[in-house]
Protein backbone atom coordinates (compact mmCIF):
# COMPACT_ATOMS: atom_id res chain seq x y z
CA UNK A 1 0.00 0.00 0.00
CA UNK A 2 1.35 3.53 -0.93
CA UNK A 3 0.21 6.52 0.96
CA UNK A 4 0.65 9.91 0.25
CA UNK A 5 0.47 13.21 2.67
CA UNK A 6 2.42 15.12 5.12
CA UNK A 7 4.90 13.44 7.39
CA UNK A 8 2.25 13.81 10.60
CA UNK A 9 -0.43 12.91 8.40
CA UNK A 10 1.25 9.58 7.38
CA UNK A 11 2.43 8.59 11.05
CA UNK A 12 -1.20 9.10 12.25
CA UNK A 13 -1.70 6.70 9.31
CA UNK A 14 0.58 4.32 9.77
CA UNK A 15 0.10 3.97 13.67
CA UNK A 16 -3.80 4.03 13.15
CA UNK A 17 -3.27 0.95 10.48
CA UNK A 18 -0.78 -1.16 12.52
CA UNK A 19 -3.60 -1.19 15.51
CA UNK A 20 -6.09 -2.12 13.23
CA UNK A 21 -4.23 -4.95 11.19
CA UNK A 22 -1.04 -6.53 11.24
CA UNK A 23 1.30 -4.36 8.91
CA UNK A 24 5.48 -3.52 8.47
CA UNK A 25 6.35 -0.70 7.20
CA UNK A 26 8.44 -0.38 4.67
CA UNK A 27 9.40 3.20 4.51
CA UNK A 28 9.44 5.04 1.49
CA UNK A 29 8.20 4.37 -1.90
CA UNK A 30 11.80 3.13 -4.23
CA UNK A 31 10.20 1.31 -7.03
CA UNK A 32 6.44 0.85 -8.22
CA UNK A 33 5.51 -0.67 -11.55
CA UNK A 34 8.48 0.36 -13.48
CA UNK A 35 8.55 3.57 -12.30
CA UNK A 36 11.67 4.56 -9.98
CA UNK A 37 11.42 6.64 -7.21
CA UNK A 38 14.32 8.91 -6.15
CA UNK A 39 14.12 11.18 -2.58
CA UNK A 40 16.19 14.08 -1.47
CA UNK A 41 15.66 17.26 0.62
CA UNK A 42 14.21 19.52 -2.03
CA UNK A 43 11.94 16.58 -4.31
CA UNK A 44 11.40 13.72 -5.70
CA UNK A 45 12.82 12.25 -9.10
CA UNK A 46 10.21 9.31 -11.30
CA UNK A 47 12.06 8.27 -13.81
CA UNK A 48 11.99 4.29 -15.39
CA UNK A 49 16.01 4.08 -16.74
CA UNK A 50 15.73 0.15 -16.06
CA UNK A 51 12.65 -0.33 -17.51
CA UNK A 52 13.84 1.53 -20.56
CA UNK A 53 16.95 -0.70 -20.56
CA UNK A 54 14.52 -3.94 -20.78
CA UNK A 55 13.01 -2.43 -23.72
CA UNK A 56 15.58 -1.49 -25.48
CA UNK A 57 16.96 -5.12 -24.73
CA UNK A 58 13.24 -6.37 -25.86
CA UNK A 59 13.04 -4.92 -29.49
CA UNK A 60 17.55 -5.10 -29.81
CA UNK A 61 18.37 -1.87 -29.22
CA UNK A 62 20.48 -1.98 -26.25
CA UNK A 63 23.44 -1.46 -28.55
CA UNK A 64 21.94 1.33 -31.28
CA UNK A 65 23.80 4.24 -31.57
CA UNK A 66 21.50 7.13 -29.66
CA UNK A 67 19.89 10.28 -31.73
CA UNK A 68 19.25 13.46 -30.21
CA UNK A 69 15.85 13.92 -31.01
CA UNK A 70 12.52 11.30 -30.57
CA UNK A 71 11.65 11.59 -34.60
CA UNK A 72 12.54 13.12 -37.80
CA UNK A 73 11.93 16.46 -39.30
CA UNK A 74 8.54 16.30 -41.31
CA UNK A 75 8.15 16.86 -44.85
CA UNK A 76 5.25 19.45 -45.71
CA UNK A 77 4.86 17.61 -49.13
CA UNK A 78 2.29 14.83 -47.72
CA UNK A 79 4.57 12.66 -50.40
CA UNK A 80 7.69 12.67 -48.86
CA UNK A 81 6.37 12.89 -44.81
CA UNK A 82 8.26 9.76 -43.20
CA UNK A 83 5.04 9.56 -41.67
CA UNK A 84 2.47 9.94 -43.95
CA UNK A 85 -0.19 6.67 -43.98
CA UNK A 86 -0.01 3.41 -46.18
CA UNK A 87 0.36 3.90 -49.70
CA UNK A 88 -0.95 1.53 -52.12
CA UNK A 89 2.33 0.20 -53.13
CA UNK A 90 3.35 -0.82 -49.62
CA UNK A 91 3.31 -3.36 -47.79
CA UNK A 92 1.68 -3.87 -43.92
CA UNK A 93 4.32 -5.00 -41.69
CA UNK A 94 3.63 -8.74 -40.59
CA UNK A 95 2.80 -10.29 -37.25
CA UNK A 96 6.87 -11.24 -36.93
CA UNK A 97 7.93 -7.58 -36.44
CA UNK A 98 6.57 -6.40 -33.04
CA UNK A 99 4.96 -3.12 -33.50
CA UNK A 100 2.38 -3.21 -31.74
CA UNK A 101 3.94 -4.63 -28.62
CA UNK A 102 6.96 -1.23 -29.11
CA UNK A 103 3.61 1.25 -29.68
CA UNK A 104 2.71 0.10 -25.95
CA UNK A 105 5.81 -0.21 -24.37
CA UNK A 106 6.28 3.35 -25.72
CA UNK A 107 2.85 4.36 -24.39
CA UNK A 108 3.92 3.74 -21.10
CA UNK A 109 6.29 4.98 -21.22
CA UNK A 110 5.60 8.84 -22.35
CA UNK A 111 2.61 8.42 -19.98
CA UNK A 112 4.11 7.83 -16.78
CA UNK A 113 7.42 9.62 -16.79
CA UNK A 114 8.62 11.01 -20.65
CA UNK A 115 6.39 13.33 -21.92
CA UNK A 116 9.59 14.25 -24.34
CA UNK A 117 8.49 11.37 -26.71
CA UNK A 118 4.22 11.63 -26.67
CA UNK A 119 3.92 12.70 -29.83
CA UNK A 120 6.45 10.85 -31.00
CA UNK A 121 4.83 7.63 -30.16
CA UNK A 122 1.18 9.12 -30.61
CA UNK A 123 1.96 9.31 -33.94
CA UNK A 124 3.15 6.23 -35.03
CA UNK A 125 0.55 4.71 -32.73
CA UNK A 126 -2.08 6.11 -35.56
CA UNK A 127 -1.14 3.55 -37.75
CA UNK A 128 -1.16 0.60 -35.56
CA UNK A 129 -3.98 -1.31 -37.43
CA UNK A 130 -1.48 -1.12 -40.72
CA UNK A 131 2.10 -0.24 -40.18
CA UNK A 132 4.68 0.30 -43.14
CA UNK A 133 8.77 -0.65 -42.74
CA UNK A 134 8.78 3.74 -42.51
CA UNK A 135 6.86 3.54 -39.47
CA UNK A 136 8.67 0.78 -37.74
CA UNK A 137 11.65 3.02 -39.11
CA UNK A 138 9.79 5.69 -36.78
CA UNK A 139 9.33 3.77 -33.50
CA UNK A 140 13.88 2.67 -33.84
CA UNK A 141 14.49 6.32 -33.83
CA UNK A 142 12.40 6.70 -30.99
CA UNK A 143 13.89 4.23 -29.24
CA UNK A 144 17.32 5.05 -30.29
CA UNK A 145 16.66 8.21 -28.65
CA UNK A 146 15.70 7.03 -25.82
CA UNK A 147 19.17 4.98 -26.11
CA UNK A 148 20.89 8.10 -24.99
CA UNK A 149 18.37 9.69 -22.65
CA UNK A 150 17.49 6.31 -20.09
CA UNK A 151 18.25 8.26 -17.30
CA UNK A 152 15.59 11.03 -18.00
CA UNK A 153 12.36 11.30 -15.38
CA UNK A 154 10.47 13.76 -13.84
CA UNK A 155 11.02 16.17 -10.56
CA UNK A 156 8.42 16.86 -8.14
CA UNK A 157 10.21 19.61 -6.64
CA UNK A 158 9.13 20.20 -2.84
CA UNK A 159 9.82 23.62 -2.40
CA UNK A 160 6.91 25.53 -4.37
CA UNK A 161 4.89 28.47 -2.68
CA UNK A 162 1.45 29.09 -2.62
CA UNK A 163 2.12 31.95 -4.71
CA UNK A 164 3.22 29.78 -7.44
CA UNK A 165 0.42 28.93 -9.58
CA UNK A 166 0.21 26.70 -12.66
CA UNK A 167 0.49 28.22 -16.30
CA UNK A 168 -0.98 26.72 -19.60
CA UNK A 169 -1.23 27.45 -22.84
CA UNK A 170 -4.09 26.27 -25.77
CA UNK A 171 -3.87 26.20 -29.22
CA UNK A 172 -5.94 24.78 -31.87
CA UNK A 173 -4.89 24.31 -36.02
CA UNK A 174 -8.30 23.98 -38.81
CA UNK A 175 -7.36 20.97 -40.85
CA UNK A 176 -3.72 20.84 -39.59
CA UNK A 177 -3.47 17.04 -40.00
CA UNK A 178 -3.15 17.02 -43.92
CA UNK A 179 -3.22 13.19 -44.33
CA UNK A 180 -6.64 13.23 -42.93
CA UNK A 181 -8.04 16.72 -43.28
CA UNK A 182 -8.47 17.27 -39.30
CA UNK A 183 -8.36 20.56 -37.23
CA UNK A 184 -6.01 19.67 -33.98
CA UNK A 185 -5.76 20.86 -30.78
CA UNK A 186 -3.00 20.97 -28.51
CA UNK A 187 -2.72 22.03 -24.72
CA UNK A 188 0.80 22.39 -22.30
CA UNK A 189 0.80 23.41 -18.41
CA UNK A 190 3.46 23.56 -15.65
CA UNK A 191 4.19 24.55 -12.50
CA UNK A 192 7.88 25.24 -12.25
CA UNK A 193 10.18 22.42 -13.87
CA UNK A 194 7.37 20.00 -14.10
CA UNK A 195 5.42 20.04 -16.84
CA UNK A 196 2.51 18.34 -19.13
CA UNK A 197 0.95 18.80 -22.22
CA UNK A 198 -1.73 16.75 -24.26
CA UNK A 199 -2.74 16.64 -28.25
CA UNK A 200 -6.03 15.87 -29.92
CA UNK A 201 -7.39 15.38 -33.46
CA UNK A 202 -10.73 16.29 -34.06
CA UNK A 203 -13.26 14.43 -36.50
CA UNK A 204 -15.02 16.76 -39.34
Amino acid sequence: MNLIGTSEELQKTVDYLKREFEMKDLGKTKYCLGLQIEHSANGILVHQSTYTEKVLKRFGMDKAHPLSTPMVVRSLDTKKDPYRPKGDDEMVLGPEVPYLSAIGALLYLAQCTRPDISFSVNLLARYSSAPTWRHWTGIKHVLRYLRGTTDMGLFYSSELTNAQSIIGYADAGYLSDPHQGRSQTGMYLHVEELRSHGAQRNKH
